[in-house]
């Protein structure tokens, strides 16, 4: 954020965990030699993980599935201790669960629930505000902002179980971020929601970055949600950091390429494109070309000069493209 200074919100250094996971063969008489000699086999979800993340960044975290952004979460957020390494938040070391911490941090996940099913949302809500002893004036004035920033109006006092997917998260998000923490682990906030939703719960997160100088990581598999909402990404892949730095260099180092999608008043041949580039797509005066950055003026120039070209637009790659790109080839930028 402009202006905001570099203090260091986030340090991690070295962290490590690893699980150690029964195992036995099929059969029965595997499972009796189970009961007299385990075997055991040792999963290393993270392997020596290190950044730090200043007051105020949103950063997103990604990774494929078993990735181990999750468990990194978990222990930044006090729920795991680490098999190794260190990390501190906000100066507490996480896993020693101290009141501080506590009052200044939230974790959200988009696949767990906070809140009581069969009772009104509004419920939870002042059960947290017991719990963190938020003044009733700053609860009911923060409960408003919420509401108007989220329209929650006429949900508060729904059962839960019967609001919609879209609307329990919204409800969620206040429940967690009523003691207006200055740290926010989300972990995947919007998954399963429609995009109108999506994008309520992105701009929801930004206006309450903005707002209160809170520092946030983020994990999504919504590509959208880290291209609307972070400039940095952390990018993690069986449990190691490959990539740490601005969104737009991981996309000009990995995919130094530009997609021109064109609109022509009628069709052409493949033979028309010979030399501008690698073909996406072509059909019904309809072409996408991808072509070297460095490339792109000249090509563009040809399109104009010699097709009959009604619209033409120059787009960055998908950001999943650059990403799926970067686990494919194990590199590191």
């Amino acid at each position: 954020m402009a202006g905001m200074s570099r203090e260091i919100d986030i340090r991690v250094r070295e962290l490590t965990k690893h699980y150690k996971v029964p195992v036995r063969e099929g059969g029965f008489r595997a499972s009796v030699a189970s009961l007299f000699r385990r075997k055991y086999r040792i999963v290393e979800a993270v392997k020596g993980v290190s950044f730090d993340i200043a007051r105020g960044e949103i950063v997103g975290f990604l990774g494929p599935n078993g990735a181990g952004k999750t468990t990194t979460l978990k222990m930044l957020s006090g729920l795991l201790h680490p098999t190794s390494g260190e990390a501190q938040v906000l100066g507490h070391v996480p896993w020693k669960r101290e009141a501080g911490f506590l009052r200044r941090m939230t974790l959200v996940m988009g696949q767990k629930n906070q809140l009581v099913w069969d009772v009104p949302a509004m419920d939870t809500f002042l059960v947290n505000q017991a719990i963190y002893g938020i003044p009733e004036r700053e609860f009911r004035e923060t409960l408003a902002e919420f509401t108007e920033l989220l329209g929650l109006e006429g949900l508060l006092q729904k059962p839960v179980r019967n609001l919609s997917l879209g609307e329990r998260m919204k409800c969620e998000l206040v429940a967690a971020l009523l003691h207006k923490p200055r740290i926010l682990f989300l972990d995947e906030p919007t998954l399963g929601l429609d995009v109108t939703m999506q994008n309520r719960i992105r701009e929801f997160i930004r206006v309450y970055n903005q707002r209160y100088g809170a520092t946030v990581l983020l994990t999504s598999h919504y590509m959208a949600d880290i291209a609307a909402l972070c400039r940095r990404v952390i990018i993690i892949h069986h449990g190691r950091v490959m990539f740490d730095g601005e969104l737009s260099r991981l996309v000009g180092s990995i995919a130094p390429f530009k997609v021109l999608h064109v609109a022509l008043d009628r069709a052409v041949s493949p033979e028309d494109l010979d030399g501008m580039g690698e073909v996406l797509a072509l059909d019904e005066g309809k072409l996408a070309l991808k072509v070297p950055k460095d490339r792109t003026p000249e090509v563009t120039s040809r399109l104009l000069a010699e097709l009959p070209v009604l619209d033409l637009s120059v787009e960055d790659p998908p950001i999943e493209d650059v990403i799926e790109q970067v686990f494919e080839q194990g590199v590191e930028v």
